[in-house]
């Protein structure tokens, strides 16, 4: 949370929590600073405490009943009126997120545009949500096997991807017929709060979706700790997700949890040279590789692996970083102040490990005083080194020399994540045995390791996730519970 400075340009009014239907002042107060220009602050943001998120989860409950029985006809208009307005508004929303967050605007109107496809599609899956009838083995029995919603789910979501995330919680909850209690991160609460704004006002009943800011430790361990949140959905740190697991599942809840990655991208000796360049530079320095779909490791065989580094070494002086707002900006800042302290901090123990830094490692030396990280590139390093077994989370990538592909494929496997994983290669043979051999949820093929397809599955494995997958219609197996009933005929 930021304090009351003078020198910073203040927007007069402060953004509520929204329980029940109404807008509701909590008990603090958080500036929503802009990480390319910190004196410039977007807005104030309420803070709610654990009153707040319990009052949440209470008009949660009691709108339960009602929309749960509501029908696949309203359920798609809402969403679609959402989707809609979202799409109309994506340049404006974009800006937003680009100004809290620090991603160029392109990629902040995409994600945008994202956020409202997401809803466009879940609308269409509230129609499409379907069941079995299914003889039974005794005479005179049918047996129907139906989905419900689960109740009341909690979402907490983090700020690098402060839309679209959101949108992909929020909508199959609705869609399905669940009533949902969100708490946004605390650093880029601006792009919830929005989206809550467009929600309020698409014919929503009240209690069915409400918005509390705050710490997570107050707001989300109150989700967490109550009986009346049937499902929490997360998306942020495996340390974070891992103490949730153990309070939710404790307490007999449903819990699903989206944490940590350390991407490989395979280089084989075939590949072609530009197509690799452009897949480690895009999934490891876009979006200032704050996404847990960055590739962190290129793990390149040695026939191909000074030609690559060479090419992508010029590649990485041509980026221009910058303020995200600028059309010729590349690399945006990172989102705060400490994230570029912990990034900073990992690139000196890569080099107290042994590393050879062979580009950036520095602050950015763009024009304004934001958080900027030099695009960073390590070689000569080794699969046990910490920088090529923690997530950083930062415009950070290490090369990783290997004899072949069984060995390349051996490193790639060696981390305890297990979110996404690519290789570039012309080889049909290797793609195959990579797809199937990577222990990955996601596998891209001469494609960056970051950019998923929303109508798809999205998740991973080992401490990458936890629980069913989000997303496309798969996103069903979490947002709603099976009923099997036998019914005899008299």
């Amino acid at each position: 949370m930021s304090h009351d400075n003078s020198n910073k340009r203040r927007i007069i009014g402060m953004h509520k929590n929204f329980i029940g239907g109404a807008w509701v002042e909590g008990t603090g107060t958080n500036h929503n600073v802009n990480p390319a220009n910190p004196e410039e602050i977007i807005g104030d943001y309420t803070q709610g405490d654990r009153d707040q998120a319990f009052a949440a989860i209470s008009s949660a409950r009691d709108a339960f009943p009602a929309w749960s029985r509501s029908t696949p006809q309203q359920r798609f208009d809402i969403l679609d009126r959402i989707g809609s307005e979202i799409l109309a508004r994506k340049e404006e929303l974009g800006r937003l997120l680009t100004r809290e967050e620090g991603k160029t605007l392109a990629e902040g109107i995409g994600e945008a545009n994202r956020a409202g496809a997401v809803f466009k599609f879940f609308a269409g899956e509230a129609l499409r949500l379907g069941g079995e009838q299914i003889a039974s083995v005794r005479p005179d029995i049918t047996v129907d096997v139906t989905r419900e919603p689960v109740g009341v789910v909690g979402l907490i979501t983090p700020w690098n991807f402060p839309i679209a995330i959101p949108a992909w919680k929020i909508a199959p909850a609705l869609a399905y017929g669940n009533c949902v209690v969100i708490k946004p991160a605390d650093i880029t609460p601006g792009c919830v709060w929005a989206l809550t704004k467009i929600i309020s006002r698409s014919g929503l009943p009240d209690g069915v979706f409400n918005l509390v800011m705050g710490p997570g430790s107050v707001v989300g361990q109150a989700f967490a700790e109550s009986h009346d949140v049937d499902a929490i959905s997360f998306t942020g740190s495996t340390g974070v997700g891992t103490r949730l697991r153990r309070t939710v599942t404790d307490r007999g809840g449903r819990i699903q949890l989206e944490m940590g990655g350390k991407n490989p991208l395979v280089i084989l000796d075939d590949a072609d040279l530009d197509t690799a360049v452009e897949c480690a530079v895009n999934g490891a320095f876009f979006s200032t590789g704050q996404r847990c779909t960055a590739s962190s490791r290129l793990i390149v065989t040695e026939g191909i692996h000074d030609r690559f580094v060479d090419a992508l070494l010029e590649r990485m002086k041509g980026l221009r970083i910058g303020d995200g707002l600028d059309p010729a900006t590349d690399i945006g800042p990172v989102v705060s102040r400490e994230q570029k302290e912990q990034i900073l901090e990992y690139v000196r123990i890569g080099e107290a490990e042994g590393a050879r830094l062979l580009l950036g490692g520095a602050p950015g030396s763009a024009p304004s005083a934001g958080h900027y990280v030099t695009p960073t590139l390590f070689v000569d390093t080794h699969p046990t080194m910490r920088i090529n077994r923690e997530e950083i989370f930062g415009p950070v990538a290490s090369v990783i020399k290997v004899k072949d592909f069984e060995q390349a494929l051996d490193v790639a496997n060696a981390v305890e994540f297990g979110l996404s994983a690519g290789i570039c290669t012309r080889s049909l043979s290797a793609a195959s045995d990579f797809k199937r051999r990577v222990q990955a949820g996601m596998v891209m093929v001469n494609l960056p390791t970051a950019g998923v397809d929303y109508h798809v599955a999205f998740g991973g494995r080992k401490a990458s996730s936890y629980g069913p997958r989000e997303q496309g219609s798969y996103a069903r197996e979490f947002y709603t519970v099976m009923k099997t009933a036998y019914t005899l005929p008299i």
